[in-house]
């Protein structure tokens, strides 16, 4: 599954490893996050080495929608709901920062965009309340919003009525992170990718620990979407959600805002053009039909139905690129960001984002450069104190209690469901895969590629039964969104180890 910004990329390529060096900051991860943060730092003076498993873009940031709002769907009603006025205007603050970064870097580095206005709207009457709260939210914290009509919109689907902000903008993600490296090379920074952080070490000369060797630095960012290190036990504090894009070619109109539901199912509209997408590939991206990773009645299922919903209101569309990406929302509402707990000031992360990392990325890479390089409290903004002062709420308890209780059940259906099922298996169709028993341990059994292979079905981070991705031919941990290949490679989540290969076992 390829997303559409990832056509024809060329991106900036790193540099050969060279075990042992030693820099001011190392920075895990080269999507919108790390990539900022490597550029601030790198202008700020400072010795910068990023370190990435993949390229650049791999994972987030590469399957971003590329709108970038303050409206921000239900978000900033979300929050409200649960926090005072001045933590929601606070958020506002930090992502209207980082918005401004965002694009005076793209200004500079010859990146287009498209200003548009950007809609969160309700599908039915029923969603009109969330639409109106939206509403009150963005206003309380001085967004100049304004409700609208059907008549006001009309749309091809079906609209209730919406919410509208004005001057936001599409833009193409992966030209943004490909040009955030680029200008992070040419500034002397060291890039190296296909390089795999499998620990980070603050006492005793500060480094982190690669599948290559070691590299030192006197401050380490981890910037991979949840935190690599169970320190502060952050992968208990962040539900890893994942949502999927379709993207089609349309010979008639498409509407010229971007739109977000308030209600169920989720459906995100955005159109493309020449300036905020690759040239003549797309016309329309549409997104949707979230859920918690590992979590799904049916991935292929849920992009299906993404392409039904978009033919039946765009008659013509033809379907050019499906994809999928994951992101992290923290169960008090507000992005984590900072130091991590036990890294003596030297190791910190970034994660939370909402699937809203356009905005919330570089607003992390403000603060976090504002720390490393140790700007005075009373000079920095005020949003980044409020944020970073801020109190867990009861609220904010009871969210973390429900999740909990989810991967509570989750961890013990996948036990039970594969005791179920003994081994040996028929082998499963090219595409599927299954998980079954072996001596007590679930086994998991797929064809892909016409390849049979087993694995450990067993997530290493926290002992999950992983869950057959049927979109994507993944092992997705239920528990805390651990992702892994068909043939157990690790891709992303908390969990730093690959899955045990094993034995075929499979009916004659």
């Amino acid at each position: 599954m390829m997303p559409l910004w990832k056509v024809d990329q060329a991106a900036p390529l790193g540099t050969a490893f060279d075990p042992g060096s030693r820099h001011d900051v190392i920075v895990v991860g080269a999507g919108l996050t790390g990539l900022s943060t490597a550029v601030m730092l790198t202008r700020a003076g400072l010795d910068v080495a990023v370190l990435e498993s993949g390229s650049i873009a791999e994972l987030a940031s590469g399957g971003n929608t590329g709108k970038l709002s303050l409206l921000q769907g239900a978000q900033l009603a979300t929050i409200r709901r649960h926090h005072s006025a001045s933590l929601v205007q606070a958020y506002v603050d930090a992502n209207r920062a980082g918005m401004q970064w965002l694009l005076g870097f793209a200004d500079s580095a010859a990146v287009s965009y498209t200003m548009r206005t950007d809609h969160t709207y309700a599908q039915s009457p029923d969603g009109m309340e969330s639409v109106r709260d939206q509403h009150a939210a963005a206003r309380e914290a001085g967004l100049p919003t304004r409700l609208l009509t059907p008549h006001e919109l009309s749309t091809p689907f079906p609209v209730a009525g919406a919410v509208a902000l004005a001057e936001q903008v599409t833009i193409d993600p992966v030209a943004v992170a490909d040009a955030l490296a680029a200008e992070f090379v040419r500034g002397g920074g060291t890039l190296h990718t296909g390089v795999r952080v499998t620990g980070a070490h603050a006492r005793n000369d500060p480094r982190v620990e690669t599948t290559a060797g070691p590299m030192f630095a006197e401050h380490i960012v981890l910037a991979t979407g949840t935190p690599i290190l169970d320190r502060g036990l952050y992968f208990s504090k962040v539900a890893g959600l994942r949502s999927s894009c379709v993207s089609f070619r349309v010979s008639g109109g498409v509407p010229q805002g971007t739109f977000l539901s308030a209600d169920g199912p989720t459906r995100s509209i955005r159109p493309v053009s020449d300036a905020d997408g690759p040239a003549g590939t797309a016309q329309l991206v549409v997104g949707g039909n979230g859920h918690p990773v590992g979590r799904s009645d049916g991935e292929t299922a849920a992009i299906d139905d993404l392409v039904a919903w978009t033919r039946l209101h765009f008659p013509d569309a033809e379907e050019t690129h499906r994809w999928s990406a994951q992101d992290y929302q923290s169960h008090n509402l507000i992005p984590f960001v900072g130091a991590l707990p036990r890294g003596l000031g030297r190791i910190r992360f970034a994660t939370g984002y909402a699937k809203w990392g356009l905005s919330n990325a570089p607003a992390a890479a403000l603060r976090l450069t504002e720390e490393i390089i140790g700007t005075k409290l009373r000079d920095r903004p005020s949003w980044m104190i409020r944020i970073g002062t801020r109190l867990t709420v009861p609220a904010d308890l009871a969210r973390g209690a429900v999740e909990g209780t989810k991967v509570a059940a989750a961890a013990t259906k996948g036990w039970v469901d594969a005791e179920t099922r003994p081994t040996p298996v028929p082998r499963p169709a090219e595409g599927e895969g299954v998980v079954a028993n072996r001596g007590g341990r679930p086994v998991g059994v797929s064809t892909v590629d016409g390849v049979t292979r087993a694995v450990s079905a067993v997530c290493p981070h926290m002992g999950g039964v992983l869950d057959w991705n049927d979109a994507e031919c993944t092992w997705d941990c239920p528990l805390h969104a651990s992702r892994f290949r068909a043939d157990g490679t690790r891709i992303e989540g908390p969990a730093l180890e690959d899955l045990r290969s094993l034995p075929r076992t499979i009916e004659p």
